[in-house]
């Protein structure tokens, strides 16, 4: 039994004794109040977050308490009984905001409510409910997931919706479906929420209303927000660098990538394992509340802190290996170029229409995360002969890659750093291909050493406009225009890149 509000005495949806998606929680809160009215939104709302099987609102007259002993007669003016019904279609103009859905009896009184079939009523709407839940789980290998964009003062509605739906690609990418997104605006994040305890209470709403199991953040989170978040919600949180931590550990084919990605997780999950000992056991750190799960957590710590180093290692040696290998392409005097780029900008299919390298492609983000290196015959502008040069596809770029996958891909980037030139292509049929540029610009400017020359091409000409085409032109006159998929343009680009090589190798 809990004494307080509805709100005030919640309980942490995963500790509710029947918690689950076609389930209500076994519980059912009854309310006083002294002015007749139905329960207001805030009880309403906290009845869906908790799943509370029923709410009772009760009106006390005042005479009950001027006789201080109370009584039958007179003492209960009227009661209201509240329920959760089953969500129905959001309508288009509603799509942006968490819809409950439950139903309030008018005014009845005492009597009435006593003869209310409680158990009844409460298996009626679970085996509502468990039919929704059902048609759910048609799909029940997707997590179902409800968006969270924050747009703050340093972000242009532009930038902000383009992030947005990147977000929504990565999503979809991992093997998720997003059931709704929610925005809020703010002048700068909430330190303990990211977004405010509204904005939180509608997110514990939507989620319960639409059955979603993840939530998914536009950002980075640190591991106090990600506890917070979950405490309050009941419901898996993770943020963008753990969404794309997931594809590459679905996309790593290699022992290489394998190993990279690997390390790259182990060193985002450690410094979020602070705080987990009360997960791990009922008593949390301190005088007089130390117990297993702390044990547990310091061992689980050093487990991890020994991977990573091992891990570290494995690295280390793999960019020794690759190092040989550019020493030996450089002693043969073949020239390198790194092909670099915004995710999913052909990359991949380039490399294939240049040499038939076969590589897996696909239009997702990253599709490919291996390197791939093939030989490419181009014309030597010095001779007018043919020469043989290098190309090596790299990882794919986005928008503030995280700092542990730039930690551990390393090995991968260095590719790039090595390279006698760049190639770096880009989608012009993405509407924020301007904004992919600096990203990828930013990404390179970061790298421990400068990269060589670069040709810019841009991808996709097919699928572009007259206009987008002449405000690329007239950006980047020195760019070649090309589609690898329909090959348009190659012979244009293989003569580029026996002049981008002669430029590049040639003695300073």
């Amino acid at each position: 039994m809990g004494v307080g509000s509805p709100r005030q005495t919640q309980i942490p949806p995963l500790e509710l004794p029947r918690y689950g998606a076609g389930r209500l929680s076994g519980i059912r809160c009854i309310a006083t109040q002294h002015k007749s009215h139905a329960p207001n939104q805030s009880a309403l709302t906290a009845m869906a977050i908790q799943r509370l099987d029923s709410l009772v609102v009760l009106t006390l007259t005042g005479e009950g308490f001027e006789r201080r002993g109370g009584g039958a007669t007179g003492y209960v003016k009227e009661t209201h009984l509240a329920h959760l019904t089953p969500p129905t279609e959001m309508e288009p103009e509603q799509s942006d905001r968490a819809i409950a859905t439950w139903s309030v009896s008018p005014p009845m009184s005492l009597d009435m409510l006593a003869k209310q079939d409680f158990l009844d009523l409460v298996e009626g709407l679970e085996a509502q409910f468990e039919r929704e839940f059902v048609a759910l789980e048609v799909d029940a290998d997707r997590d179902r997931v409800v968006l969270v964009g924050v747009m703050t003062d340093s972000m242009t509605p532009e930038q902000f919706e383009n992030e947005l739906a990147e977000l929504t690609r990565l999503v979809d990418t991992a093997g998720a479906t997003v059931v709704q997104t929610l925005q809020q605006k703010r002048s700068r994040p909430h330190p303990q929420t990211v977004v405010g305890a509204g904005k939180v209470e509608e997110i514990a709403l939507c989620s319960q209303t639409l059955g979603a199991n993840l939530i998914v953040f536009d950002r980075d989170l640190s591991p106090a927000q990600v506890r917070n978040l979950e405490m309050l919600l009941g419901v898996r949180v993770v943020d963008r660098t753990e969404v794309i931590l997931d594809i590459f550990a679905q996309r790593a084919r290699s022992s290489a990538g394998k190993l990279q990605v690997e390390l790259a997780q182990l060193e985002y999950m450690l410094p979020r394992l602070t705080g987990r000992g009360q997960a791990m056991s009922r008593l949390g750190g301190g005088i007089g509340t130390r117990g297993p799960g702390e044990t547990k957590l310091e061992t689980e710590r050093r487990a991890i802190q020994r991977r990573i180093a091992r891990l570290q290692k494995e690295v280390n040696q793999l960019q020794a290996h690759r190092s040989r290998m550019r020493q030996r392409r450089q002693h043969q005097e073949v020239p390198s170029i790194a092909i670099v780029g915004y995710t999913n900008a052909g990359k991949s299919t380039l490399l294939n229409a240049l040499t038939n390298a076969e590589i897996y492609t696909a239009d997702q983000l990253f599709a490919t995360l291996d390197p791939t290196t093939r030989r490419l015959v181009v014309p030597d502008m010095a001779t007018g002969k043919p020469q043989s040069i290098v190309l090596t596809d790299t990882v794919g770029f986005i928008h503030e890659l995280p700092p542990s996958l730039m930690d551990a891909f390393r090995a991968t980037l260095e590719e790039v750093t090595e390279a006698d030139a760049l190639l770096h292509v880009v989608d012009l049929s993405h509407p924020a291909w301007q904004s992919q540029i600096r990203s990828v610009m930013e990404i390179l400017r970061e790298m421990p050493m400068t990269p060589g020359p670069a040709l810019v091409a841009f991808n996709k000409i097919d699928c572009v406009d007259s206009q987008t085409l002449a405000i690329a032109r007239a950006q980047f006159p020195q760019a070649v225009f090309i589609s690898a998929k329909g090959s348009l343009g190659l012979e244009t680009l293989r003569h580029r890149l026996g002049q981008l090589v002669q430029y590049a190798v040639a003695p300073r």
